[in-house]
């Protein structure tokens, strides 16, 4: 059964990034973008397979370039900010999907990188997550004030001595890490959704910030622990399981904000 509590604090320690994350995702609508960089992150491996680098490096510089691109094309204002990041994300992940096919002599579990396999999980991907975790909350902690005010207004965030654009910069790394943290646990295709739905959950119980980014990473730590038992005793996947039960917790959520609502 070591297995399986590997896999549980290994989603906790990813929850415990994802909540704070997440809810900045949701206060700064950008769902899609994050969608965007996970889906680049396959494209990581690839080039990480191709030159030899060791693959999370590779997944979060791959996710860095993209972010950085995204944000120089959004400023040029040539097409619109939806239209680009929906170009993005499809075209990364096909060009990952694509140029895997062409790797030789490596033989590649897909699945594993599309749907994630939390099962997997070693104490030495335990150890490289709690040192990623603890680098994340701590980076985090320092730029709390900093983002949340240009999340509100970037031009007010300026105007209050705010570096916006190196906080936006230190955002897109620290979702980068994320990401490449949570690929092998829950897959491309559902990380946003990992970040997304827990503090969307959250947001009808906050009063406050910091109380909703609290609220989200109990919320997906419970989503964890959950969706294990359920991949455990009726075998299904783990990471779609977890992200299914994150979706339950979002709709009951939705249903008490309605009846207090009414009251």
């Amino acid at each position: 059964m070591m297995w399986l509590l590997d896999a549980l604090l290994a989603g906790w320690l990813l929850s415990l990034m994802s909540g704070p994350l997440g809810s900045f995702i949701v206060w700064r609508r950008m769902a899609y973008f994050g969608d965007t960089l996970a889906h680049s992150a396959l494209l990581g491996v690839t080039l990480g397979l191709l030159l030899d680098i060791q693959l999370n490096l590779a997944i979060i510089l791959c996710a860095v370039f993209i972010a950085l691109m995204l944000a120089s094309l959004q400023r040029q204002h040539l097409i619109p900010s939806d239209t680009l990041l929906g170009l993005m994300a499809h075209t990364t992940l096909a060009a990952g999907l694509v140029t895997l096919s062409l790797v030789d002599n490596v033989r590649i579990d897909l699945n594993g990188y599309l749907f994630g396999d939390l099962l997997a999980v070693d104490r030495q991907d335990l150890m490289a997550m709690a040192m990623g975790a603890a680098a994340v909350l701590f980076v985090l902690s320092r730029i709390w004030r900093g983002l949340l005010a240009a999340t509100v207004s970037e031009e007010l965030a300026q105007v209050e001595g705010y570096p916006v654009a190196r906080l936006r910069l230190l955002f897109m790394v620290l979702l980068a890490v994320v990401i490449a943290g949570a690929m092998k646990l829950v897959g491309v295709l559902l990380i946003t959704a990992l970040l997304i739905i827990p503090a969307a959950a959250a947001r009808p119980f906050s009063q406050g910030p910091k109380q909703m980014a609290l609220i989200a990473t109990l919320i997906s730590m419970f989503a964890v622990a959950l969706g294990l038992w359920l991949s455990y005793h009726f075998d299904t996947p783990a990471g779609p399981s977890i992200v299914l039960t994150s979706a339950m917790v979002f709709v009951v959520s939705q249903l008490l904000k309605g009846r207090a609502q009414q009251a």
